[in-house]
């Protein structure tokens, strides 16, 4: 079960270095990229709402909920504020400009884009794994909400990092290697949290839950809403809507 879980994570952390490819070598246009971006976190958020918070509620109640939903937001946003003044505060960004501007002042930036893109990945990964100790089963709205969203991820950074003068092979060495590393979360979050109890479990999802609602409010949605404008919320929501069907579908 836990190689399954593994497997599961490393699906969708694959979608990281798929995106990395288009973005590098078919380059698309910014209001593309912000589209497919802002359909990404509706998605996201429509999974974190239905598979992770209402589903923590159901298990634990609302106290595990509270207090791991404003927990994983508040580590989340601790641990973005020290990167991004590491230079990787654009890092899902595909604006040249903002890009370069990150390279001059942060020339040595790599590895905060790398820790970033960790963050931004783990806390999904986990998710895939903990859905696995509750039925025996993966959540597939889990491993597509997270394929769908890491896919504009990487198309969006890895355009960004070639505005900023990186070098392919170490941007697709980065991307494999986060998408190797969510595998990896996944395989832990299934044998870290398998047998802890309802309640314990409950924590973990709304701490996850938490995290990646910052993560999309503090790094997808600006990309999102400066590519489309007045449709950036139109695109959110047929993801939302999209997910959510998937959700009571299967």
């Amino acid at each position: 079960m836990a190689l399954q879980a593994g497997l599961w994570g490393l699906l969708s952390g694959s979608a990281l270095l798929l995106g990395a490819l288009i973005g590098w070598f078919a380059p698309m246009s910014r209001r593309l990229i912000a589209a497919v971006m802002a359909f990404g976190a509706g998605v996201l958020i429509s999974a974190l709402s239905f598979e992770l918070v209402d589903e923590a509620w159901r298990q634990g109640g609302f106290a595990p909920v509270a207090v791991g939903f404003l927990g994983g937001a508040l580590v989340y946003t601790a641990a973005n504020y020290w990167l991004s003044h590491r230079g990787a505060r654009h890092r899902k960004r595909s604006h040249e400009a903002k890009r370069a501007t990150q390279a001059e002042n942060h020339p040595n930036n790599g590895a905060a884009l790398a820790l970033g893109a960790l963050l931004d990945g783990i806390p999904e990964s986990i998710v895939i794994g903990v859905s696995l100790i509750e039925g025996g089963a993966v959540g597939m709205v889990a491993v597509i909400a997270v394929f769908l969203s890491n896919l504009p991820e990487g198309l969006s950074s890895a355009a960004g990092m070639k505005a900023e003068g990186k070098r392919a092979g170490g941007v697709f060495a980065m991307w494999a290697g986060i998408a190797l590393a969510s595998g990896a979360a996944a395989a832990i979050g299934f044998v870290a949290f398998a047998g802890v109890p309802p309640e314990g479990v409950a924590l973990v999802q709304a701490v996850a839950a938490g995290a990646i609602l910052a993560m999309i409010v503090d790094t997808m949605v600006p990309e999102a809403f400066e590519g489309t404008h007045d449709f950036a919320g139109l695109i959110s929501v047929t993801g939302f809507l999209a997910a959510f069907a998937l959700s009571r579908l299967t």
